[in-house]
């Protein structure tokens, strides 16, 4: 299939096929034709050629960045909608059921038990509750109104919907944008083990695609490519596929050459006989070579600043009386970069607004370091005149921009964002979100800051740019303020987290995204102690009530409970562990484990740039599958020896 926008070619003679219960991850630039490719599959726009052929009776859900619904229903109404056949059985086996109870037929029982194997067939009788249990997961309000809800709130009900109806395909347009972590690791194990039909995932959210998808499409210059496995596999054989089109590109410059060198000999080599060589050497001018790939050029330059930037003292804040932050106190310096993560109304946007004045906390103080100066990107991306070019909104009517030491011709530095001279000039009301994204990330980048607080920076981006933001957070001077959901993100670049945790509890940890799951994940560990540990005034219950008795009972009621204790302590077997040898490998394993956790999470960091030395590429490759098998035969040896001393110990 081929489609086109003017002049422009988004998809060129374009052949794909998914197949059942298949997991495809869908990456490209934004612009690149991701959103068409997935409207076009989705029945929602028609190919400028060629056919989209669907199994009989399939049925095909598409989740857009910007759904559409009857905002007079309720979230529950609007998610149980996607089960028109399941609703449709379900009325019919009721109508059937009520008929019964008038009369009575052996025609009307068989009716009955045809409508209640549909019922079945359609996924049973619990179909509603599971709608329950989703929207409940996804922090959705089933009875609120659609008419009530924001942007990120109806696409959280989409998503829902989408899930719920259970396709043979859904095609998930960034489902992860408006979702925090805990509900991105929980969509993430859903779509891997619940979801029971085909998917094509377009998403930035790296380790979804790496722990979800089996194959991934890349929309390049009009042309799909497909890979197997998720974002390493794909990093690796692309690597791959631009270094053979690298080498073939060389032979055809050589053959060329030698063929130019040909032509330009005297007449008398290029007789009748060799009109064939000659149409080969105008075929090989008339070829052009592989498109080099475009990837964002972004650098941040800060000013100097006093030792702190940003200091928090006891600062708390509240809404209608709930506590939403107690008693945060808070230091960054230069070098901070602290990821702020959180489910959805826990108060990370009112910290936010704290932090850049625009709302007083109910209690402590928020002081800002002397030469402080804050560079704000928003979630909602405002702050751009929609009517406005791409270069208006940067630059204003200005020729040439400021930027580092240098005067910068406007062209130049927008080219740097992947805008070319032709599209500088088109309204910013046009552009995808991705692109919106890049043009804030133009204008931000041209102050000087040394506080850089991004909310939701990865929503809408694609992998290659968020690649390149990573890249300049890391190397900025300042300090950096991130709230996001994107794990992938906040292991590349966080130095600690800021944990909204409920009741106003914020914690504060040290290391990335992936070291605060871990610790949260041994917090919730549960304890060994026993039962009478926990409550030390258990322990003798006999004796309770003891003090009412005359002194010949109480002396009895003492020498019954020793008399009890000496049985129960000769029946009770000596307590069992683990061998020595055991204990040591465990305590072995586990440095073993997170000496290998850090070095994968290292080569993830190399690797997801795809625009290094393709050799050192494949090598890193390489080396991060066999470090995943054998960090994986670590984690089930690790699991055998402690199911063992739980066993023992219990």
């Amino acid at each position: 299939m081929s489609r086109s926008y003017g002049p422009d070619s988004i998809l060129n003679d374009v052949s794909l096929s998914i197949h059942e219960r298949e997991r495809v991850g869908l990456v490209g630039v934004n612009g690149s034709g991701k959103t068409t490719l997935a409207r076009i599959l989705a029945g929602a726009e028609a190919p400028d050629a060629g056919d989209v052929v669907l199994r009989r009776g399939a049925r095909v859900v598409w989740l857009s960045q910007a759904p559409d619904f009857d905002e007079t229903q309720s979230a529950r109404d609007t998610v149980l909608s996607g089960l028109e056949g399941w609703l449709a059985a379900r009325a019919a086996y009721d109508e059937l059921a009520a008929s019964l109870a008038e009369q009575t037929s052996s025609a009307a029982l068989e009716r009955l038990s045809d409508a209640e194997k549909e019922v079945e067939r359609l996924g049973g009788w619990d179909r509603a509750h599971q709608a329950d249990a989703v929207m409940q997961r996804l922090g959705v309000d089933a009875d609120a109104r659609l008419s009530t809800m924001s942007g990120g709130q109806r696409r959280r009900v989409a998503l829902a919907r989408a899930l719920v109806s259970e396709p043979d395909l859904a095609i998930l347009d960034e489902p992860t944008n408006h979702l925090d972590a805990d509900t991105v690791e929980w969509l993430e194990t859903y779509l891997r083990t619940t979801f029971r039909g085909a998917l094509l995932l377009i998403t930035h959210d790296r380790y979804l695609l790496d722990r979800v998808v089996e194959r991934t499409l890349e929309v390049e210059h009009g042309q799909v490519y497909a890979y197997q496995g998720g974002w390493v596999r794909y990093l690796e054989q692309k690597a791959q596929r631009q270094a053979h089109a690298e080498r073939a590109e060389a032979n055809r410059q050589n053959l060329l050459r030698r063929e130019l060198e040909w032509l330009r000999r005297g007449p008398k080599a290029r007789g009748t006989k060799q009109k064939a060589r000659i149409d080969r050497a105008e075929a090989l001018q008339n070829q052009s070579g592989p498109r080099a790939e475009r990837t964002a050029t972004l650098a941040l330059e800060s000013i100097r600043s006093g030792k702190t930037i940003l200091d928090l003292d006891n600062v708390g804040a509240q809404v209608g009386g709930k506590p939403l932050i107690r008693d945060l106190t808070l230091t960054m310096c230069e070098g901070d970069r602290i990821g702020v993560v959180g489910p959805s109304g826990s108060g990370k946007t009112t910290l936010l607004r704290i932090i850049l004045g625009q709302q007083q906390p109910t209690c402590g103080t928020v002081k800002q370091g002397a030469n402080t100066s804050i560079a704000y990107l928003d979630q909602a991306r405002s702050g751009l005149d929609e009517d406005g070019s791409v270069r208006e909104n940067v630059a204003e009517q200005r020729s040439h921009v400021r930027f580092g030491d240098r005067d910068v011709e406007i062209h130049a530095y927008l080219a740097r964002f992947l805008f070319d001279r032709r599209r500088v000039a088109q309204k910013v009301g046009s552009l995808s979100g991705g692109e919106k994204a890049r043009v804030l990330l133009a204008k931000l980048l041209l102050s000087k800051p040394n506080l850089l607080i991004l909310d939701e920076p990865s929503n809408d981006l694609d992998v290659h740019t968020l690649s390149a933001l990573e890249d300049m957070i890391v190397e900025f001077q300042g300090a950096v303020w991130v709230v996001s959901h994107d794990r992938y993100f906040l292991d590349r670049i966080a130095t600690s987290i800021l944990a909204f945790e409920g009741e106003g509890r914020v914690t504060h940890y040290a290391g990335d995204y992936s070291a605060y799951r871990n610790h949260q994940q041994k917090q919730s560990r549960p304890t060994d102690k026993s039962p009478a540990d926990k409550n030390p005034a258990d322990k003798n219950p006999v004796e309770k009530g003891s003090a009412e008795k005359n002194p010949a009972e109480k002396s009895l009621a003492k020498n019954d409970t020793a008399e009890k204790g000496r049985k129960g302590r000769e029946k009770k077997p000596a307590k069992r562990s683990l061998t020595y040898g055991e204990r040591i490998e465990l305590k072995k394993l586990e440095q073993n484990i997170a000496e290998f956790e850090e070095a994968i999470a290292a080569l993830e960091v190399e690797l997801s740039s795809p625009t290094g030395d393709l050799e050192r590429l494949q090598q890193l490759a390489n080396e991060h599958r066999d470090k995943q098998a054998s960090l994986a035969k670590m984690y089930a040896r690790w699991e055998a020896i402690e199911t063992k001393r739980e066993e023992l110990e219990s």
